[in-house]
């Protein structure tokens, strides 16, 4: 069994490149050279010494005899004097002899040959981590900011170390490389090597998990160095890259790096959060490579040996089946559909393809034996013989030295960690690692109340409310996350190679739900969603109920640990004053009953739970006699008197609509001189028309203005918190908007977005949007909103970022809600907000969604993202559909079947979708092909007829679909088609003269698409009309030719 890990040992694991053999046969001297040198014989029944000592002699002469002597590493070439070596390529090659090594252990009398394999593997690895280390300001760089242009190498001269290529000419960006250098150094580290030798390591080794921890954001060029398949120099987000990185995390964390004669300094921490969201970009992506990659058997070794990344059966096997059934071949797995490197039509004079070049390599894929090997071993890991057979049966008449199954070594030698868990297993299995656990998860929350005064836990207790203070649950200490960020900032600091702690990065549900040691005390930590928020969001008690329960549904859904989750939940008085009071008490009372949204808690006192929850020992807080403590701020108890009364009415309802608007007109004003509207400001007592007065001063004068109260920005400040007192929406959003607030959580959620497959927009309805594909930071992000989200209507950017926060939290709990839709569009969601409103007003003047409590906000979003409800009118139906972008399973497969049949392309909204390079650069199953699709429709400014617009393609599609012999012959002008299908209905529904303008389609769409006078049929004799204006194409075995 193990000469599958063996054939590794000899031909395998060297990477991707051993098998250029048929690709660029003019290569000589390479280490990637097939066994034409050694003429060994194989030993037939010999005994184990002859067995190890004939792969000893291969791995000897192909790798060790060229591993440079200085540095370690291998190089790419062994001819020429300019020998370049990459990590990658190292890695495997180490694995080999490691392997080999592993393999000696068995016998006691090796001639020094398991130091000397063992030792060539260390000494690669030291290379690879000496090269790292010369480039530490690099990762001090990237962890802050992740670009390619701050990244570590991924090439080295192989005997000096230096760098080779700059990062214009190269693409060094490759996050799958430095992860299965973490991953391999955790492997060999714990089958006894020593790798690490002191705390400078280990502090660099932390800082590159700080690195691989953000690779769920950071689109790579991936393992073939070309990021996009079509190799222009894009990065994107691959899927093995994601994988490995994930893999990586769950081995290294609380891993030791110095092994067994480790300490409590020299192990390394993982953030629980990061790794969960490197977990779901990755089922997210699959079964994808990337957007541009509809698969790749690049994730054949994230999926099987060495990462075993992913722990979802179902979804490996989908993946499995879409690389075997795309890229196997006679030879080998193809890397890629259209994959051009070492064909004889790439022109190696060019480092990037031109435009639609990609086509000249359809069909002519180099084929590479290497992934034969990679699915042996995946069989001989599975047990199952049947796959081992088939890929050994193929790849034999491939190698010039052939080898026979000797079972040297087993599967968890080469997998001394475990990270191959079985099926059946994964549920009985819990790693440290975080890797598998219960998936099938009826996991039960604890929870602990906190009130924050004892005079609050005495008005609670009257009502059955048993809580604790912060002082009786001394002396543990209940921190906020941002004090446990804050200790992690000493985690990785090495001042000698200038490199901080942990970016400033917030702890999430899943890392605030750990116990923690710190400098001898026991913390406790509260969620984000309980800090004091300036965003008004906060001001609605309905928010923060709907945020615990969300995150306590996060908190089941993806906790795999041993140990119970510790929530706290810290009450304030705040939260329990006028008519937050009675929801708050609903909520505590369904925590006394065990069952909170669906998900079981068990709530009691902290310093019973802490025996069962999972404990963090932070002990790289490590204090000496000359260096002063950090100071962190627990959380402090409220010095009220015990028996004071709880102000419960200082707060009052929603106010009422009438109460909310302003009673003068901003128009009126912006003409008037600025002494004028300081006297009205002076002498209004309207809050709404004081924020409007306040803006237009603010706009003219400048925020440091000077009014009778003070700055023109402190005034709008003060407007805002008395209107968060009063519950005045509609001022608050105003007064928000002028003071241009921003929601920092808005960030994260928008990555959430994005690690769901999703793309986002953010700007107004009907104006210019910004495309957000990847993850920005908080100041780009803010800056998008308040200048494209500003220009009409002020409030239009607060309530987009209430919308994304709302929408990141559905999705994660609810992801079905946005099915078939592709790009979130913030500002026709808003739209269709506004167009339900008018709906359900009837006649009656619609309610004002500015005016609405976010809370209600989030219910209305709720309601529109449900399918549409039978009983409503199709206009309705058309119009939510067409602003949420929804579009049918399968549309756009079927776009690039009709494109296929367009020679001159497709135009809608002036925007032109053309038959090539679209069909020459891209695949029918590309993501790219589907954003693109999506970037055709972006130009239509009407909810309703961008649905109709997607009926009329679902119509051509099938027309085509029944009709081989027939295709456009010119350009196909949709909104012609959908124009003659109107003018038809017109016709069928003649209405008396001046009734309805001719253009008013408004009758059409509120027509049902299917049956005899249903859209469908009108959009279809359009086309029909429209294909029988061009030329049949004639086939040989027609009935209906003559001759």
């Amino acid at each position: 069994m193990a000469a599958t890990a063996l054939a590794a040992a000899h031909m395998a694991d060297v990477s991707w490149k051993v098998l250029e053999l048929r690709a660029r046969s003019k290569r000589s001297g390479s280490i990637y050279e097939p066994l034409k040198s050694i003429n060994l014989p194989k030993p037939e029944g010999g005994s184990l010494w002859e067995k190890l000592d004939h792969y000893y002699r291969i791995v000897k002469s192909t790798l060790l005899l060229h591993q440079s002597p200085t540095t370690g590493l291998f190089p790419t070439k062994t001819y020429g004097d300019n020998q370049k070596a990459k990590v990658h390529d190292s890695l495997y090659c180490a694995a080999c002899a490691w392997a080999l090594a592993l393999a000696y252990r068995r016998i006691d009398d090796d001639k020094g040959r398991t130091h000397e394999l063992e030792h060539s593997a260390i000494k690669c690895m030291r290379g690879i981590l000496y090269c790292y280390m010369r480039q530490a300001d690099k990762v001090q760089q990237f962890k802050q900011d992740p670009k390619p242009s701050e990244c570590l190498h991924s090439v080295f001269s192989a005997h000096t170390g230096d760098e080779v290529f700059s990062h214009e000419e190269y693409s060094h960006l490759q996050i799958n490389a430095v992860s299965l250098f973490l991953l391999y150094l955790v492997e060999m580290i714990s089958s006894g090597l020593q790798v690490i030798y002191n705390t400078d390591e280990v502090s660099f080794i932390q800082n590159l998990v700080f690195c691989v921890e953000r690779a769920y954001r950071v689109p790579d060029f991936g393992v073939w160095e070309r990021g996009s398949k079509y190799n222009n120099g894009s990065p994107e987000l691959h899927s093995s890259s994601v994988g490995l990185a994930k893999a990586a995390l769950e081995a290294i964390n609380g891993f030791n790096l110095f092994g067994k004669q480790g300490c409590s300094w020299s192990v390394i921490f993982v953030d629980f959060d990061a790794h969960n969201r490197n977990r779901q970009t990755l089922c997210s992506l699959l079964p994808r490579e990337s957007r541009s990659h509809n698969t790749d058997a690049a994730l054949l070794p994230c999926l099987s040996y060495p990462a075993f990344a992913l722990d979802d059966e179902v979804l490996f096997s989908q993946t499995l089946d879409k690389i075997i059934r795309k890229l196997k071949g006679k030879y080998g797995f193809k890397r890629f559909l259209r994959d051009g490197y070492g064909t004889a039509l790439e022109d190696k004079t060019r480092r990037y393809y031109k435009p639609a070049e990609i086509k000249l390599f359809d069909g002519i894929e180099c084929e590479f034996p290497l992934f034969f090997i990679f699915m042996i071993i995946d069989g001989v890991f599975r047990g199952n013989p049947a796959q081992v057979k088939e890929y050994q049966d193929l790849l034999d008449p491939l190698l010039q030295h052939t080898c026979e199954a000797d079972k040297l070594i087993s599967p968890k030698d080469i997998d001394p960690i475990g990270r191959y868990v079985a099926p059946e297993d994964q549920r009985n299995v819990s790693m440290r690692f975080s890797n598998q656990g219960p998936l099938e998860n009826d996991l039960v929350v604890h929870v602990a109340l906190i009130a924050e005064s004892q005079r609050l836990q005495v008005f609670l207790n009257t009502y059955g409310i048993q809580t604790q203070t912060p002082q009786q649950v001394e002396p543990i200490q209940i921190w906020a996350q941002k004090e446990l960020v804050k200790a992690y900032f000493h985690l990785g600091v090495n001042d000698k190679l200038g490199l901080s702690g942990r970016p400033d990065r917030p702890i999430g549900c899943l890392g605030t739900s750990k116990i923690y040691r710190i400098l001898g005390k026991t913390v406790v930590c509260y969620s984000i969603i309980f800090d004091l928020s300036d965003f008004y969001m906060s001001q609605d008690v309905m928010m923060l109920i709907d945020d615990i329960k969300n995150a306590l549904q996060f908190i089941k859904q993806y906790w795999k640990m041993h140990g119970r989750p510790l929530f706290v939940v810290l009450i304030r008085e705040d939260n329990i004053r006028g008519s937050r009071f009675n929801p708050i008490l609903d909520m505590l009372a369904a925590f006394r009953k065990g069952i909170v949204g669906g998900v079981k808690v068990h709530v009691d006192r902290v310093q019973t739970l802490i025996s069962g929850a999972v404990v963090e020992q932070l002990d790289f807080l490590r204090i000496t006699e000359t260096e002063e403590a950090p100071v962190f701020k627990r959380l402090e108890e409220l010095d009220l008197p015990k028996h004071s009364k709880v102000k419960r009415q200082s707060s009052t309802p929603n106010a009422s609509e009438l109460e909310q608007q302003p009673d003068v007109n901003i128009n009126d004003w912006k003409s008037k001189s600025t002494y004028e509207i300081l006297q009205k400001l002076n002498d209004c007592n309207c809050l709404a028309s004081q924020a409007l007065l306040s803006s237009i001063l603010l706009k003219r004068e400048g925020p440091n203005f000077i009014t009778k109260d003070g700055t023109v920005a402190e005034h709008i400040e003060r407007i805002y918190r008395r209107a968060g007192s009063k519950k005045l929406w509609l001022v608050l959003r105003y007064s928000a908007a002028f003071a241009q607030k921003f929601s920092s959580s808005i960030t994260p959620h928008i990555t959430t977005l994005l690690v769901h497959g999703k793309q986002v927009t953010l700007g107004a309805f009907g104006q210019e949007e910004e495309v957000i594909s990847n993850p920005l930071s908080p100041g780009v992000i803010k800056k998008i909103i308040y200048e494209k989200c500003h220009l009409q209507d002020e409030r239009e950017a607060v309530v987009q970022q209430e919308l994304v926060i709302h929408i990141g939290w559905i999705i994660s709990n609810s992801p079905e809600l946005f099915s078939g839709m592709l790009k979130i569009r913030i500002g026709w969601i808003i739209h269709a907000m506004k167009y339900e409103l008018k709906i359900r007003a009837g006649g009656m003047p619609a309610k004002d969604l500015y005016q609405m409590s976010p809370s209600e906000v989030k219910q209305l979003l709720l309601d529109i993202l449900q399918p549409q409800q039978q009983g409503r009118g199709w206009l309705n139906r058309r119009q939510i559909d067409g602003s949420l972008n929804r579009a049918p399973a399968g549309f756009y497969d079927r776009v690039w079947q009709i494109l296929e049949r367009t020679p001159n392309g497709l135009i809608v909204a002036g925007k032109f979708l053309p038959q090539q390079p679209t069909l020459s650069d891209m695949t029918m199953y590309e993501m790219n092909f589907s954003l693109l699709v999506e970037d055709m429709l972006q130009n239509i400014d009407q909810p309703e007829y961008r649905q109709i617009i997607v009926e009329l393609l679902m119509v051509i599609s099938v027309i085509l679909e029944r009709n081989p012999e027939l295709e456009f012959q010119d350009k196909v002008d949709l909104d012609k088609v959908v124009q003659e299908a109107f003018h038809d209905f017109q016709k069928d529904h003649s209405l008396p003269k001046g009734s309805e303008k001719q253009d008013d389609m408004t009758a059409f769409y509120n027509t049902h698409p299917i049956g005899k006078k249903g859209t469908c049929s009108y959009l279809s004799k359009a086309v029909i009309t429209l294909l029988l204006e061009g030329e049949m194409k004639p086939s040989n075995d027609d009935p209906c030719t003559v001759s």
